[in-house]
């Protein structure tokens, strides 16, 4: 059984660095998010801090086309005006985009890759964690390598083929095998292996908004 969703949010975000720039041109900006990093601001004032917020500081225009879970980290691209937001967001929309993240779960992944095709709605009793759900859950498909088996966890490439909330830490948790330092999905030993989500976006590739060729942009896990 997960924990209880905590009754209060503490709000840390680091600062540093405050901004990690991977490229940059006059049509994007991609970044390195940090784990514990917000992608866009909350309703709160004291969730005024996110990515977003900083990236407009130094971009002015800057406008977020699609969002990381605050404790996963890695590559996010922001459009530098309405154009390239277009031309990027029909490709997220249309999932003509690429992407594959780097996790590390709880045990010994059996098979050495496989497919995870478990629909996907909001539990909401306990927001805003998702669960399982085969009568008003959306589809959400994952697809999965192993990297490598160590001691005590699996390193994986997950390949999200939809995008839904807490895809990929749903699924894993699903299947026996929760992302170490998971707060919602994670519980005993897997929930104290990290003293963050072992989740990070690693890999992004899409059409440039100018001239349409392709770009891929990277980033290593920092665990």
């Amino acid at each position: 059984m997960l924990n209880p969703m905590p009754k209060t949010f503490v709000y840390n975000p680091p600062i540093d660095p405050w901004l990690d720039i991977i490229h940059e041109d006059d049509d994007i900006v991609v970044f390195n998010k940090p784990s514990g990093l917000l992608s866009v601001p909350g309703k709160d004032p004291a969730l005024a801090d996110s990515l977003q917020t900083r990236a407009v500081a130094r971009f002015p225009g800057a406008g977020t086309i699609h969002r990381l879970d605050k404790d996963t980290s890695g590559i996010i691209v922001m459009a530098k005006h309405k154009a390239a937001h277009g031309h990027i967001g029909k490709q997220f929309e249309y999932r003509q985009t690429t992407k594959f993240y780097i996790a590390r779960v709880w045990g010994h992944v059996a098979e050495d890759e496989g497919l995870i095709d478990l629909p996907l709605a909001t539990d909401w009793e306990n927001k805003p964690r998702q669960e399982v759900n085969h009568e008003r859950g959306r589809p959400s498909q994952t697809r999965w390598e192993v990297i490598a088996r160590e001691d005590k966890a699996t390193r994986l490439k997950l390949i999200p083929i939809t995008g839904r909330t807490h895809q990929l830490r749903v699924h894993m948790k699903e299947i026996g095998h929760p992302i170490l330092g998971d707060e919602f999905y994670a519980t005993g030993d897997a929930l104290a292996a990290a003293d963050r989500l072992q989740l990070h976006a690693a890999e992004l590739g899409f059409r440039h908004p100018t001239g349409g060729e392709p770009v891929v942009f990277r980033s290593e896990p920092p665990f």
